[in-house]
């Protein structure tokens, strides 16, 4: 592997990272494999010292070099595409806050709110999770109807 260079500022930051006790461990461990690099330790004695494997460390060097402090975070992985779209999240949770069910209902539960809005009974109180909604501990709803 060719030696990785470090700047002044590329080092302080990546111990600033190294020695953070509230970003992700995964984060840390890579600038700690980084910084090591930069020191101009081989790839085998890094993966040793840290219990890591050649590969692993031989990654973390090459990203860097490639991406620079980028480089440390992981890439975004493939998965199922979103089912719905911001607006139709705004507008579920503002019916939730801002209306009252027209059955005649004091409040909406996450069935009534499927059945109104269209989405799943599931989805419908996922999303009250979410924003730790609940309309049925509210007082008195945000809105104008009586």
């Amino acid at each position: 592997m060719p030696p990785l260079v470090l700047s002044d500022d590329e080092v302080q930051q990546l111990q600033s990272i190294a020695n953070s006790r509230s970003l992700p461990h995964s984060i840390v461990q890579r600038a700690q494999i980084v910084l090591a690099c930069g020191a101009g330790e081989t790839n085998t004695a890094i993966s040793k010292r840290m219990g890591l494997t050649g590969m692993t460390v031989g990654k973390w060097r090459k990203r860097y070099r490639d991406l620079g402090p980028e480089g440390l975070h992981d890439e975004l992985r493939p998965g199922r595409p979103r089912t719905y779209k911001d607006d139709k999240v705004a507008e579920v949770i503002n019916r939730a806050l801002e209306s009252k069910p027209t059955d005649g209902s004091t409040q909406w539960t996450a069935r009534s709110l499927a059945a109104a809005t269209g989405i799943s009974e599931s989805t419908a109180h996922r999303w009250l999770q979410t924003f730790s909604l609940q309309p049925h501990r509210q007082k008195s709803h945000r809105c104008a109807e009586a």
